[in-house]
């Protein structure tokens, strides 16, 4: 495609996902299906640039106020992540001036929020909870892709066959630092057409989410309950931990995304897995596992702003009124899951939120109204479980994972057992 096409096509875009009308991955998916005549590396030029825009999109829009015509065009030549031979070739010389001048600016010199490029609810709060010496190194590790994390199914295969066998194609893959079945992928190659992801030895999985299922301890025979089990990530890890024995359900209120488990399931090779959709966290279906279950997993829904570096959107889409009315969602479905745990189960209650008002927060509350369930030291439990240098994933007794300490999306959870 000409340049000049091609940096339309980008600037197109930006102005469907700058509306903010969904999440930018959809539109983006959907925009990129409408564009079939694109090659890989076109394709992957306009992602990129669309996300590099969302990431740095106070500061892009401040500087491409000095420029001329349309201003999602500007916002594409700023956010450029494809060859810059074509952003070149793209560009009339007028904008290519302008482009240097503006490349110059010195950004340590600007304003705190052309800096973070957070809204000024979300620094505010991270502020708090950080100070300055843990905010900014937090702030800039936001401005940052996401590394591509890969899980091992253990059931099928073990971490270094698998790492040998992505090599072998080409695919460096390293251990990742704290899960013991984590592999930490460099750039973004077609991992779905390897015969190690078709086989179903590896599923893609953030580091932190695989920590999450650890801090079940989930065993051989037991029942099991993912409680807010969305596409199945953590009910697959789950799955291989009980090595595919016992009884594990996968709840959610999504058809649709529990539909999207299924080629999943097929890959894992597990036949313990039970999806069923539920109308709500008090429906028939969860009252009747009240007190029987072992493990239960409520990752909750949540404002996702730990998830910052794959979704920049969210920053821009979300607001202090949703998260509010997240955490009263919060504590009604943490309230609802609980009943399940039996005498001696456990209970774990995760997000993947930064936010104190939907962590601790919640767990707090949780605590003072359940006294019937003692909170659990994660270290020790993360120790138990193989975790390598468990006692700097936690603050106090819960879990905190943050982009920039850890290199992992920000998590937070707490675990309990009922007496």
């Amino acid at each position: 495609m000409h340049p000049g096409a091609l940096l339309d096509l980008a600037a197109a875009l930006l102005r469907e996902v700058l509306a903010f009308d969904a999440p930018a991955d959809g539109v983006v998916s959907a925009f990129l299906r409408r564009h079939r005549q694109l090659g890989a590396r076109e394709r992957h030029a306009l992602a990129e640039t669309t996300y590099a825009v969302l990431r740095e999109r106070l500061l892009l829009q401040h500087v491409a106020q000095s420029g001329r015509g349309p201003l999602e065009r500007r916002l594409a030549a700023l956010g450029w992540r494809g060859d810059a031979t074509v952003l070149e070739r793209a560009l009339a010389p007028a904008e290519r001036e302008w482009l240097a001048l503006v490349r110059a600016v010195d950004r340590a010199a600007l304003p705190d929020k052309l800096r973070h490029n957070l809204p000024d609810w979300i620094a505010q709060a991270l502020r708090a909870q950080l100070g300055d010496g843990g905010f900014w190194p937090l702030a800039a590790a936001l401005l940052e892709p996401a590394p591509l994390d890969l899980r091992v199914n253990v059931l099928k295969a073990k971490r270094d066959a698998v790492q040998a066998a992505l090599a072998a194609l080409g695919i460096d893959a390293v251990p990742t630092p704290y899960s013991p079945w984590g592999l930490r992928v460099q750039g973004k190659p077609a991992l779905q057409k390897t015969a190690p992801y078709l086989a179903g030895e590896v599923e893609v999985q953030d580091e932190g989410s695989q920590l999450l299922a650890l801090l079940t301890g989930a065993r051989r025979g037991e029942m099991v309950v993912d409680f807010c089990a969305g596409a199945g990530g953590k009910t697959l890890a789950l799955g291989a931990m009980m090595r595919s024995t016992g009884r594990l359900y996968a709840f959610d209120v999504s058809a649709s995304r529990l539909e999207a488990l299924k080629p999943r399931l097929a890959r894992s090779g597990l036949s313990n897995v039970h999806p069923v959709r539920i109308a709500h966290e008090r429906d028939e279906r969860v009252k009747r596992l009240a007190g029987k279950v072992d493990r239960v997993l409520v990752d909750a829904p949540c404002s996702g702003l730990g998830t910052l570096r794959r979704n920049p959107d969210l920053k821009w889409r979300q607001s202090p009124q949703a998260v509010q009315e997240l955490a009263v969602k919060q504590k009604t479905i943490l309230d609802a899951a609980a009943t399940l745990v039996k005498p001696g189960g456990r209970l774990v209650y995760a997000t993947c939120s930064l936010l104190e008002a939907e962590n601790e927060a919640v767990a707090a509350d949780f605590g003072a109204q359940h006294r019937d369930f003692a909170l659990l030291p994660v270290a020790a439990l993360l120790h138990d479980a193989g975790v390598a240098d468990a006692e700097a994933l936690a603050t106090g007794s819960h879990l905190r994972l943050w982009p920039h300490r850890h290199g992992t999306d920000g998590f937070f959870a707490a675990v309990w057992q009922r007496a």
